[in-house]
């Protein structure tokens, strides 16, 4: 089985993922640095082809990854948009929504220029977040098996937290 954690840019998913998958003994496999490390920067994909054809490279590692076992799985913020990602994900796992405020998104990423999706000429990353976490936040509460609140968290308690929601269901 394995464990996907999905939620906003700046939830936390690669750096819990980590530490889940070397405490559990499984293999930590990020999206985004598959896409990166097969296609090049993110910032790149958006500026030269669009959202929709990442979206797509999203989509093919998502068929890649859930026929393989013991991974945990660190998927991009709008990776579990589309439904057949999440169809996919769960034949062979359980999801799990990181769930974080804006106030703690905005403290993570305020100073992030890296991110496709929060860059704007007219709205500061704050406002394009809060966009982002109401159209999304449903979306991630559907996809999810268990929601995991990470305000005010370690990385050390996110992960006991997950290991003991999933390791007996």
């Amino acid at each position: 089985m394995n464990l996907i954690l999905c939620g906003m840019m700046g939830s936390g998913k690669t750096t819990v993922g980590i530490k889940i998958a070397q405490r559990t003994g499984k293999s930590f496999v990020d999206t985004d640095a598959l896409i990166e490390e097969r296609h090049g920067k993110i910032s790149d994909i958006f500026a030269r082809f669009g959202e929709d054809y990442f979206r797509d490279l999203e989509s093919e590692i998502v068929q890649e990854l859930c026929r393989q076992d013991g991974l945990v799985i660190s998927t991009g913020g709008g990776l579990v948009l589309r439904k057949k990602n999440v169809d996919a994900l769960r034949q062979n796992g359980k999801i799990i929504f990181l769930r974080a405020s804006l106030e703690t998104l905005s403290n993570r990423l305020r100073a992030d220029s890296t991110r496709p999706l929060l860059q704007s000429e007219t709205e500061s990353i704050t406002a394009r977040i809060s966009k982002l976490l109401t159209e999304r936040t449903s979306i991630y509460e559907g996809a999810a098996s268990c929601v995991v609140d990470v305000d005010k968290k370690s990385v050390d308690e996110i992960a006991t937290e997950i290991i003991n929601l999933t390791q007996n269901n």
